[in-house]
């Protein structure tokens, strides 16, 4: 009788163990369905359907290195706010382009790196010259050397002016960089390149109507 209760709680403790196995065993395996296109129905596809990244499409590639070379542009535009004006509306504004592009340059470029990419359409030890041997553009929007230069050069007021025109143009820019990525067949289907360059899309035309107004508030003003 000593021994009867040890026993008797091994056979309930093999039981239920059995009987969760058996459970796990007949479990059916988790379905997976697929949505249709508007207007059509969903299939459910079999367990075994592993998920795949979309085709790794060229015209991708080239929007990522270009837009990171067309951020940087920006950033340093930005870096040049607090020596050159005193205009607190611009510094504000100035400080959000920087930290938002500062932060989709780090994006673009391990969305680049994880895909074996290089950061730069540059050739190695090259900088000035494209993957094709060519001289290297610039990106839509992006300033010229004179104009930089002027920007470089200017102080309050002027600098205002010429700091908001540029960035409305390198603006601009930007969006006429996601309107080409979408116009490319087979472009722009990966679902972090979709929603960055949707994102990018609407942050910089909310920002180009800003600039707008504060060039609009700056004329009248000198109006005055």
């Amino acid at each position: 009788m000593v021994c009867a209760i040890p026993v008797l709680a091994f056979l309930v403790t093999s039981t239920f163990a059995t009987s969760a196995l058996a459970q796990q065993k007949t479990s059916p395996a988790p379905v997976i369905v697929q949505p249709g296109a508007p207007g059509q129905p969903t299939k459910t596809l079999p367990p075994s359907t592993k998920g795949t990244l979309p085709p790794l499409a060229q015209a991708d590639i080239d929007f990522m290195q270009g837009m990171i070379m067309h951020h940087q542009q920006a950033v340093v535009m930005t870096a040049m706010i607090p020596t050159h004006t005193d205009n607190q509306a611009l510094q504000e504004l100035g400080a959000r382009i920087s930290s938002s592009q500062s932060d989709e340059i780090r994006f673009m470029k391990r969305w680049l790196a994880e895909r074996g990419q290089p950061l730069s359409m540059a050739m190695a030890g090259m900088p000035d010259m494209d993957r094709f041997g060519k001289p290297m553009a610039l990106m839509p929007g992006m300033l010229t050397p004179e104009q930089m230069e002027a920007l470089g050069k200017s102080q309050g007021a002027e600098f205002d002016r010429l700091f908001l025109t540029g960035m409305i143009q390198h603006h601009e820019g930007a969006l006429t960089m996601v309107k080409d990525l979408f116009n490319q067949p087979g472009a722009g289907q990966d679902a972090e390149i979709f929603d960055f360059a949707t994102d990018a899309d609407n942050t910089q035309r909310a920002e180009i109507r800003i600039m707008q107004g504060m060039l609009e508030k700056q004329s009248s003003e000198e109006k005055r």
